[in-house]
Formats: C-alpha cells, sequence, structure tokens
C-alpha cells in the first residue's frame, strides 16, 4: 500500500513538473489551468497524509507559504563579477581588438538582451535545486531559495544529461503586465506606487513570506553555466544544453560570427525593445569559446570576455502646454509639466515630473517652451532641457503657485529644502484623502473593501473627514454609494469592526502623524505604553528613544497639540481602537535572555536591526539604546564604530558577533 502511495505521488509530481514546462518554457499547455490545480490539490492532500514521503523540490513548493525572518549569508563558491559598459561602436571596437591581441585568434560572440532585473545563482545537485542565492557584493549575498522555488518558470528537478553539481546564473525580472497588475492593486489599497520594474523584482525577492513572493508573478531567464569543469567547448552549446535540461533562456539570444553581425543585433533591438513584453536596458556580449574565455580571464572587477553594451536613455523633444500642481498626503505640493503628446521608449508621454521649484528655476522654465523629455526607468518621464531657440518672447516665465490649487491655504516653504507644503492638513481635500487611505492600508488598519475609490466617495458625500469617522459609519449610509451592494456594504461595517483589533504600533503608524513610519511607531510603542504618555511626552523625553531626533519629536507634540486631533483620538479610544500596548504583543518564545541587555551596531547582514531586537523581546531580554555599565551584550555586525571602543573600553560588556548571538538563542 505505501509502495502504491509514493508511486502515486512521484508521477503526479512528474506529472506537473511536465506540465508546468509545457506551459513556461515551452509555450504548449496541454491540460487547462482548472485541471492543473486538480492535479495539484491530489498531490497536496497526499503530501499532507503521507509526510514520510516530503520532497523539498515537489511542485507544491512552488505555491509558497513559508516563513524566511532571517536570510543567511552565504559565500559564492565562484565569485559573481560585474561587467564593464560601453556606450557605442568605438568601445566594442576598442574591446574586441584587446581580446584578438591577447588571444590572437578569429573570435565570436554569444549576444543576448540584457534583462534588467536581480541577479542570481542557483545551484543544482543531482538534477535538483538545492540552493538560490543573490548576486550581493559579487563575493556573498543572501540565501533565498524557498522563494526562488516559487517562481514557477525555474525548474526543481532537470531532465537529461546534466552534470551532478553545477550552478546556472541568470536574472529574476518582472513583466511589464505583471508590473503594471502590482501598481494597479497597491493603489487600490491606497498605497505608492513602485517605481520601476527592476527595483520591484529585486525587492520582492527578500520578502519574508514565500506565498507573497509567488503572488508578484516574478519570472526567470537563466544565461550562464558555472561549474570547475563542462564537457562541451562554446558558451552557445551551454545554452542549448541549458535549454534541454529544462532552462527558460533568452529566445533572443544569438551567435555573431563578426562583429559587424553584433552591431546589426544592438541596433534591432535598440528599436525593437519596445515591444518587448519585459524591460533590456542594453545587450550581453560574451567571447563564445570558452577556451578563450579562460585565456582572457578576469581583470579585479570584471570578466574580459563579457561586455555590456547600454542603451542611451531616449530624449524626444514636445511642447509645454501647462503645468499643474499636485497636493500628496503629507501636504507637499509637487508641479507636474503637461506635455503635448509624444511617442517616447514604445508609449505615449502626456505628462513629465517637474519635482520641485528648484528644478523648474534651473531648468528656466518658461511657459509654452520646447522641451526634452527623457524616460530613463521612471514611470513618470522628466525634463532633461529646454530648446531654447524656439522660445519666443511672449513665453513668459513659471511662476511657482503661491496657494495651494485644492484648498486656497498659503503654501509654506521648508527651510533648507526645495518643497512646498500646504499647512492645512486636516482640511485639505487631497490631505484628508490621502490620510484616510493611509489608516485603512494593509500596513496600517488593514480594513479590508475600502478602497481608494470608496474613501473618495465617502469624502465627498461628507461622510468622513479623519479616522474616527469610519467607526460611526451605518450600512444606510452605505448603500446609496455608487456601485455598493447589500454585501459590499457589510463587508465594510465588518471591517472596521474587524480593525479594533489591530495593535497600538499599526494604529499609531495609520493615524499619520508627521514622519512617524513603522519602525519609528514600533519604537514610541516600545518607550510609551500608551497613547496617554506618547501624548505628554516632552521634546526631550522623545529624543530619548533610540533613532528619534528633534524634527520627529516635534512633529509628535505638535500633532497632539491640535485640539482636532486630540478629539480624534479620544474618538478612537471610546471606539474600542488599540491605543495602548497589548498583553499579546510580546508573546515569550522563551525567557533564556531574561535580565539581560542587547544592542546592535554596524551593519548587519545575517537579520535587520528590527528583526534582532524582536528577537532579543521574543526570549525575554531587553534593547537598549547606548552603551553603558548597564549593557550585558553588544552585537556587532561590519564597520562597528565607536560603540564598540567604548564597550571595549568599559571592559564588563560581552562582545558578540552575529552568528554568536543566534547561537546564544539556540541554546534553549
Amino acid at each position: 500500500m505505501s509502495e502504491n502511495i509514493q508511486q502515486k505521488i512521484e508521477q503526479l509530481r512528474k506529472d506537473l513538473h511536465q506540465h508546468n514546462e509545457n506551459y513556461y518554457l515551452l509555450d504548449t499547455p496541454t491540460i487547462s489551468d482548472y485541471e492543473f490545480d486538480l492535479l495539484l490539490q491530489e498531490l497536496q492532500g497526499l503530501e499532507a497524509q503521507y509526510p514520510e514521503f516530503h520532497d523539498e523540490n515537489s511542485p507544491t513548493m512552488r505555491v509558497g507559504g513559508g516563513i524566511t525572518k532571517v536570510f543567511p549569508t552565504i559565500q559564492h563558491k565562484f565569485r559573481m563579477y560585474s561587467l564593464d559598459n560601453s556606450y557605442d561602436f568605438n568601445d566594442l571596437e576598442e574591446w574586441e581588438k584587446r581580446i584578438i591581441k591577447t588571444i590572437n585568434d578569429p573570435v565570436e560572440f554569444v549576444a543576448e538582451l540584457k534583462y534588467d532585473g536581480a541577479s542570481i545563482s542557483i545551484l543544482y545537485t543531482d538534477g535538483k535545486l538545492t540552493q538560490a542565492v543573490t548576486r550581493g557584493d559579487g563575493f556573498q549575498g543572501d540565501e533565498i531559495t524557498p522563494n526562488i522555488r516559487t517562481i514557477s518558470d525555474i525548474p526543481l528537478t532537470l531532465k537529461g544529461d546534466f552534470p551532478n553539481h553545477f550552478f546556472m546564473r541568470g536574472e529574476i525580472y518582472l513583466t511589464r503586465k505583471n508590473f503594471d497588475k502590482i501598481n494597479t492593486q497597491r493603489e487600490e489599497e491606497g498605497l505608492d506606487p513602485f517605481m520601476n520594474p527592476r527595483n520591484t523584482a529585486s525587492g520582492s525577492l527578500k520578502m519574508q513570506d514565500s506565498a507573497e513572493v509567488r503572488k508578484r508573478g516574478l519570472s526567470s531567464v537563466l544565461y550562464q553555466f558555472v561549474s570547475e569543469e563542462t564537457s562541451v567547448e562554446t558558451h552557445w552549446e551551454l545554452l542549448e544544453k541549458a535549454k534541454s535540461w529544462g532552462f527558460k533562456t533568452s529566445q533572443q539570444a544569438k551567435l555573431c560570427k563578426t562583429l559587424n553581425d553584433v552591431k546589426e543585433f544592438i541596433s534591432f533591438w535598440d528599436v525593437e525593445r519596445h515591444t518587448l513584453p519585459f524591460e533590456i536596458d542594453g545587450i550581453v556580449l560574451k567571447v563564445n569559446s570558452l577556451q578563450q574565455q579562460r585565456q582572457l580571464g578576469y581583470t579585479a572587477k570584471s570578466p574580459r570576455w563579457a561586455m555590456a553594451y547600454k542603451f542611451k536613455a531616449e530624449k524626444v523633444e514636445t511642447e509645454l502646454q501647462s503645468v499643474s500642481y499636485q497636493v500628496g498626503r503629507t501636504g507637499a505640493i509637487t508641479p507636474v509639466a503637461n506635455l503635448k503628446p509624444v511617442l517616447l521608449a514604445g508609449t505615449i508621454v502626456k505628462r513629465a515630473s517637474l519635482h520641485n521649484e528648484d528644478i523648474i528655476k534651473k531648468l528656466d522654465l518658461h511657459e509654452n517652451d520646447f522641451v526634452y523629455v527623457e524616460k530613463g526607468g521612471e514611470i513618470i518621464p522628466k525634463i532633461v532641457g529646454v530648446n531654447t531657440e524656439k522660445r519666443t518672447l511672449d513665453n513668459r516665465e513659471i511662476e511657482y503657485i503661491k496657494h495651494c490649487p485644492e484648498c486656497g491655504t498659503e503654501l509654506v516653504k521648508v527651510e533648507d529644502q526645495a518643497i512646498h507644503f500646504c499647512p492645512n492638513e486636516l482640511h485639505c481635500p487631497p490631505q484628508v484623502i490621502g490620510r484616510m487611505i493611509h489608516y485603512v492600508s494593509r500596513k496600517a488598519l488593514n480594513i479590508e473593501n475600502l478602497g481608494s475609490e470608496t474613501i473618495e466617495q465617502l469624502y465627498k458625500e461628507k461622510l468622513i473627514e479623519n479616522p474616527a469617522d469610519l467607526y460611526v459609519l451605518t450600512k444606510e449610509q452605505l448603500l446609496p454609494l455608487e456601485r455598493m451592494a447589500e454585501k459590499s456594504a457589510q463587508n465594510i461595517i465588518s471591517g472596521v469592526e474587524k480593525s479594533k483589533e489591530i495593535p497600538f504600533e499599526k494604529v499609531l503608524y495609520g493615524i499619520g502623524i508627521k514622519h512617524v513610519g513603522e519602525t519609528v511607531a514600533k519604537k514610541l510603542v516600545k518607550n510609551f505604553s500608551t497613547i496617554e504618555e506618547l501624548k505628554s511626552a516632552t521634546i526631550e523625553e522623545l529624543c530619548q528613544v533610540e533613532d528619534i531626533g528633534t524634527k520627529i519629536a516635534i512633529s509628535i507634540v505638535d500633532f497632539f497639540q491640535n485640539p482636532e486631533n486630540v478629539l480624534m483620538i479620544e474618538r478612537l479610544k471610546s471606539y474600542g481602537v488599540q491605543l495602548e500596548k497589548g498583553e499579546n504583543n510580546h508573546e515569550l518564545l522563551s525567557d533564556i535572555l531574561e535580565n539581560k541587555t542587547f544592542l546592535f551596531t554596524g551593519k548587519l547582514s545575517l537579520f535587520t536591526r528590527e528583526q534582532a531586537e524582536e528577537m532579543v523581546e521574543k526570549h525575554g531580554g531587553k534593547n537598549i539604546s547606548a552603551v553603558s555599565k548597564n549593557l550585558n551584550y553588544l552585537v556587532v555586525g561590519e564597520k562597528a564604530g565607536s560603540k564598540l571602543k567604548k564597550a571595549q573600553d568599559i571592559g564588563t560588556i560581552v562582545i558578540l558577533d552575529e552568528q554568536e548571538f543566534l547561537d546564544l538563542i539556540e541554546k534553549q
């Protein structure tokens, strides 16, 4: 019976791996998504029932769900070098001359698209994905194996005549479609959109919850086989081999016999790159012969046998039609150039960011100027210059506005900065709406079914003006709203009610005190157990809290000096919102660090400072903010400075590195 179950599980795994390859690599699916999901559910059920047949490379591992609090730092067995860049064909010709001078033989090249993503190194042992490590500094990176397993086009098991032990290097990236999908969802949740696919892909790889990584819809392209030995003679053969083993390699890669072939390839993709479903920022060129690669070797930072040709940022000329001004959640004013529509980098551009008054003055911008617009990896393009030859005497200089475009309040300019603010934070419509969207967002009160559109509707109908108003909403008030059904209205009421369980630190972050982000809110709650204690704190007392300076302290004091804010807090308290530290906020895992004090200094690589401090508290210890005789342990990362010296001078403080700190906890 047990043997039959094992055979059934192994057959399901084999079938699912093949279906996955058909869909993601061969683009020839043989079953529907529904049928695939049924097979996956069957396998999940069997694996749950028979855990003795667990396999970390089962297709079910792609679903994710594991939480990784700390990403271990791993040394790369083979260093991950960076590439030298070139920006014109003259650079490439000089590079070819240097190569020929060294090897004194004809040379051919492999040209590949330079995907704009995050580099990864994946170890395969006996045909199974064993470990995945980020590039890091090239010498060492973070192990993110569970997250990489969730990416559908990275094979978990290989087929064919693969070597027993090797690394595949490649790029993790986001398609334009998935990037837009993520940003649409973030905007619905009242969060700022991500700026570009590259940084979003890189940040996604370091998320702690692998199930959340799965939702991001990351893709991969593998382009470099790395091992101590290989049975083939060229890089092109290795790419073909990799394809046969199940890896997704670049479909656009080309074997170029001459540098002229390379130039044609570059010229083609410089134009056609905008038709691709993903972003590239250049072309990577590699000497094809592995023997020639070995002869050429490396400089201190780059292989001599490879070069990255970077595309220049595209620039077009168009007419400035007007300048409008946007008001953000915090009251910051952002000027935006409204342009005569023009095609740039494959999309029609109608707007460009001007950032602030200083940029407008630096450009010497006039009405109806003809401007040069560039798109360099940002969502909103920017103006990089003005064609003054087309300017007429009628073109008047752009004057920055003096009053808020939304509420008419006189603007305030921040000292030593180029930023203007509208000070009417409690009644300026975009600020009120932005603050409400922030309050209900996932990282704050996490009130489901209350997206930005619903918040705007509620505000326009004069049903809400501050967070406390949410707690007196009724179903009868919601039902008349556009696209609001009975179930939707009830879900909102239920979501608001559920938000009363959200802990104090998230509420404090959610109420939107200027300069109080997630981390600052947590530190404040550690030092002030109730909102009343925080309200009564002086600037001096606030500055005693680690990482809180005068600027944040003044902002907190100013917040509580406003009677409207005080009234809102009183109302929130009366409605049952958590405004004091709960009993279970710091449930202990052990008391192994009881009565021990800790301080972390230097650049930490095994965990963040916030994660470290949480570990201390979870095991009964206490974090303090300064080196003194009251400190028991100083945990030091790279480039530890004055705190380490002071601890050494005191002499009684135990100094640990990061691993020794983890070992201390694991003694329990």
